[in-house]
């Protein structure tokens, strides 16, 4: 497997362990997607593609019901999508996408973190060059054959595709994110889940101490309820 399922592999088994984690993620992503584009998943790709993540990650449909009403309701909290980019122990590139309703607050946790971690916060967009943002596609391998598949989605935007057991990952562009799930969603090839990654352009070498030390601050960021997900440059041990 090449370098992006490998940072996807860790970030995704990382999310899957914590489901409750999981589960408010994925409602905030939904009260966004509700304020953004409307309660009807028909009209709304965005509501459409976090319906699904939610399915792959066994929401239950209840819960997403309920996460879809609460957004509806006129008192509802207004969230603000906010990314963090710092740099945490041993010189570690992180970018943190939050959705807060208090970006006070939200700020000064963040800080408190990689101060903590003897990191520190840097401008937004600094780290712009050390993270590629790409789209991150999985469908069911069925009867796909990985060149003929790659024919079909060419012009749509994917750049790499990966078979990994009985799923194939198919990678994008940022910008060509909506038009590959258009793309997918009008050939009738199921998605099972799909989301915006930042893969590192490179990754730094750390002693398994070292690792410890930047694992430390990523799991406070993550616990942290504003976060919706982390990424790093850190080159992680197999």
């Amino acid at each position: 497997m090449g370098r992006a399922f490998e940072k996807r592999k860790h970030k995704m088994f990382a999310n899957n362990t914590k489901n409750a984690r999981a589960f408010t993620r994925i409602g905030k992503e939904i009260a966004i997607a509700v304020k953004l584009g409307g309660n009807n998943p028909d009209g709304n790709p965005r509501l459409r593609m976090v319906m699904q993540n939610a399915k792959a990650l066994n929401m239950p449909k209840d819960r997403v019901e309920a996460a879809i009403h609460r957004a509806e309701l006129k008192d509802a909290k207004t969230l603000d999508e906010v990314v963090f980019e710092g740099y945490g122990p041993h010189g570690i590139a992180i970018v943190v996408e939050t959705a807060t309703d208090n970006n006070t607050r939200t700020v000064a946790n963040i800080r408190m973190y990689f101060n903590r971690s003897d990191g520190a916060l840097g401008k937004t967009g600094s780290l712009d060059f050390l993270f590629d943002r790409k789209g991150i596609f999985t469908i069911e391998k069925g009867k796909w054959q990985m060149e003929d598949l790659e024919l079909e989605l060419i012009d749509f935007g994917a750049e790499e595709l990966e078979e990994h057991e009985n799923e194939i990952y198919i990678y994008t562009p940022f910008t060509a994110f909506g038009s590959m799930q258009k793309a997918l969603e009008e050939k009738g090839i199921a998605i099972i889940s799909a989301e915006l990654d930042r893969i590192p352009t490179t990754s730094t070498e750390l002693t398994s101490e070292q690792q410890q030390e930047v694992h430390v601050l990523i799991e406070k960021l993550e616990e942290d309820e504003d976060v919706q997900n982390v990424f790093h440059n850190m080159k992680e041990e197999n």
